[in-house]
């Protein structure tokens, strides 16, 4: 099963790049992420699933980020469709293969017990990500690209630096040298502190640039911006998580080592630190579809921020990384049926959305009012729930800090979204026939469903699978 998990987005890939219409190929997408969602149900319900000899291995964490990018990779292929199907000019051969190869990438990572294994995997996605980056073939999407490959190459190369630190400080210690997370684990009380410390501080540095993290960052605004809409409703809602998974691994390795104080004092500053940096750029940006990709830096500082804050802000943290990758589809999407409407993404150039675009208007509208934690939107839950833990536990600077820049968001992204989507039409909106259907609408309003229903009640199974996660990072997380 495990195996299979890999195995079938990279066939469906393999019959993707067969297909020789640029009409049909694009229906592989939602066959692949159907199979892939079935698949991840079953694997749901298999205790202890394991493979290559312990190399593959689907715990707590595993099962609660594979069951989000399932989700975000099914509604996200069902738009492709509709999306390409406006795209006649573009071949998406490449597209629409390296999107399933992807699909086996991500699941790669989060099945990956070895740490060798997973930093292969984790370059294979940014490789795998360019086509989709580089799909509007202009120079804006050129340097897109290449600040992508080049910025997430020069971390993931610090990932792998550290991953080997990891492994030395075995040897220095005494011990057999081991790339696998379960022996980590096992053996971090023995390891060498100091070079545990380099090789956490690389590792985060490493696998955060990937994430977006602040001053990694930089090429997430370029490239979510250059981006076609589910690009980067990918990018945000299940690559950036991957990658936050990752961390969450050499996390625990940490903690483990009785380095609590150590990991959580560098995650509590990061996060701060992002959220700040995306607050400071996303306040008045002239491009919204720049302004998303400063509000992933914001939020995956809020994920960095509640595990190191722990306790019930660990539980707030992995609720969000749910909620924000279901409302980065909805704005994604949306925000990219606005761009092929209006053939600009300047916000001084698009007005009256709302009237150009009814649904489409409405869920961005929507959406932001859910990113920035509006009641009852999920957002609003997890947020407030990281924010009632920061204090209960004595950050109190942290806690004031949060809040402060939440309010800051709320006024600066709602200044650029109320003169968006309200008004009548600018004459950027006559620019194209483009209009809402039903191909392109639907999947927006399925995660805007989502979204909506998590912030009122949250499934049985899903609070299983949250409550199962947070038990593991504790009970792997002595003092």
């Amino acid at each position: 099963m495990a195996e299979l998990l890999i195995l079938v987005p990279w066939l469906f890939g393999g019959w993707a790049f067969a297909i020789s219409s640029n009409k049909w190929r694009p229906w592989v997408l939602p066959l692949g992420g159907l199979a892939h969602s079935v698949l991840t149900v079953m694997a749901l319900q298999e205790p202890g699933l394991t493979g290559l000899n312990g190399w593959l291995s689907l715990d707590p964490l595993g099962k609660l980020v594979l069951g989000l990018i399932s989700v975000m990779f099914l509604l996200c292929a069902c738009y492709a469709p509709g999306y390409l199907a406006q795209r006649p000019e573009r071949n998406n051969r490449v597209m629409c293969s390296c999107l399933m190869l992807s699909l086996g990438m991500m699941t790669l990572i989060i099945l990956s017990h070895h740490l060798g294994l997973m930093w292969v995997a984790m370059e294979a996605t940014t490789l795998v990500s360019v086509p989709g980056l580089y799909f509007n073939h202009n120079s804006r999407s050129l340097e897109a690209t290449w600040k992508y490959l080049l910025i997430c190459s020069v971390g993931i190369a610090l990932a792998l630096l550290g991953s080997l630190f990891f492994a030395y400080s075995a040897v220095h210690a005494g011990l057999e040298s081991t790339l696998m997370f379960d022996d980590l684990l096992k053996e971090a009380p023995q390891l060498s502190v100091p070079w545990l410390h380099t090789a956490f501080v690389l590792l985060l540095v490493g696998y955060g640039t990937k994430m977006g993290l602040a001053p990694m960052h930089t090429w997430k605004p370029d490239a979510y911006g250059e981006a076609p809409g589910m690009i980067g409703a990918l990018l945000a809602g299940c690559m950036t998580n991957c990658a936050f998974l990752s961390i969450l691994r050499f996390v625990l390795i940490a903690r483990a080592a009785g380095q609590r104080e150590f990991a959580d004092r560098i995650l509590i500053f990061v996060g701060l630190f992002s959220m700040a940096v995306g607050t400071v750029f996303m306040v008045r940006q002239r491009d919204f579809k720049r302004m998303l990709g400063y509000s992933s830096v914001e939020h995956m500082g809020i994920l960095v921020l509640g595990i190191g804050i722990g306790g019930g802000a660990c539980w707030a943290a992995l609720l969000h990384m749910i909620n924000n990758g279901l409302t980065k589809g909805v704005l994604f999407l949306s925000a990219g049926n606005i761009h092929r409407a209006y053939a600009t993404k300047q916000t001084a150039d698009v007005r009256g959305v709302i009237r150009r675009l009814p649904v489409s208007g409405v869920m961005f509208l929507l959406g932001f009012l859910a990113i920035t934690g509006s009641p009852p939107f999920a957002p609003f839950i997890s947020e407030f729930g990281l924010l009632s833990s920061a204090f209960r536990q004595g950050h109190y600077w942290a806690g004031g800090l949060f809040a402060s820049m939440l309010l800051i968001v709320f006024f600066g992204y709602g200044a650029t979204v109320t003169t968006m989507v309200f008004g009548a039409p600018s004459p950027a909106a006559k620019s194209t026939t483009f209009q809402d259907s039903f191909a392109t609408c639907w999947p927006i309003v399925g995660f805007g469903l989502l979204v909506l229903m998590l912030g009122l009640y949250l499934p049985p199974f899903m609070a299983e699978l949250l409550r199962d996660a947070v038990s593991y990072v504790e009970m792997k997380s002595p003092g």
